[in-house]
């Protein structure tokens, strides 16, 4: 059966709009995908381990810490620059503390400046790999382990790079599902390590 003039307009509107659905739904995961894979705006890599080469040449790496409006937590990285041989595996730690009466979760989000380090940037562990729930009065201290890759030198871009700066900003979140706080009593002072 041959479809006539509005029912083939119909039709293809009803088809534009599926395709225009399916790359919006779409867009999401790749954009994801090609910012990891690239290092587009300043996001790191994930490494299983550290690098087997480790150059003469150092890079300076500086710490930042911010907090989405509303999160109540106290943030800041414990050491504000660090410097190593590109290569080296680096690790540096971030302090934070819940001045609040309850148990707060927080995930971090990240990114890498200039955003063309971002590609060389290799993550092996880092606390913004998982949500955080800190309970009341609760201060730890977070680690990240990275290093840069000896790569670098080779972009033409990436190669002037004399200082890098890896920024987090912690976002409240939902307590996790069936989250109960726990009961440590005088949790002041208290001090743990996460990962």
């Amino acid at each position: 059966m041959a479809l006539n003039g509005p029912q083939k307009t119909v039709v293809q509107l009803v088809g534009v709009v599926v395709l225009m659905g399916g790359l919006a739904w779409a867009s999401v995961p790749f954009y994801d995908w090609f910012c990891r894979v690239t290092g587009f705006g300043g996001v790191t890599q994930v490494a299983e381990t550290g690098s087997d080469q480790v150059l003469d040449q150092t890079i300076k790496v500086r710490f930042d810490a911010s907090k989405d409006r509303g999160m109540p937590w106290e943030f800041k990285p414990v050491e504000r620059i660090m410097e190593l041989k590109i290569g080296e595996t680096g690790l540096a730690f971030y302090e934070a503390y819940n001045p609040t009466d309850r148990p707060v979760a927080g995930q971090a989000s990240y990114n890498v400046a200039p955003f063309s380090a971002g590609y060389y940037f290799d993550k092996i562990q880092c606390f913004c790999f998982n949500e955080q729930v800190l309970q009341p009065g609760e201060r730890v201290m977070m680690p990240v382990t990275f290093f840069v890759d000896p790569e670098i030198i080779e972009d033409p871009e990436a190669k002037y790079v004399h200082t890098i700066t890896l920024s987090y900003t912690f976002h409240e979140i939902d307590l996790p599902e069936g989250y109960a706080a726990l009961d440590t009593g005088d949790t002041s002072g208290a001090e743990t390590e996460l990962n």
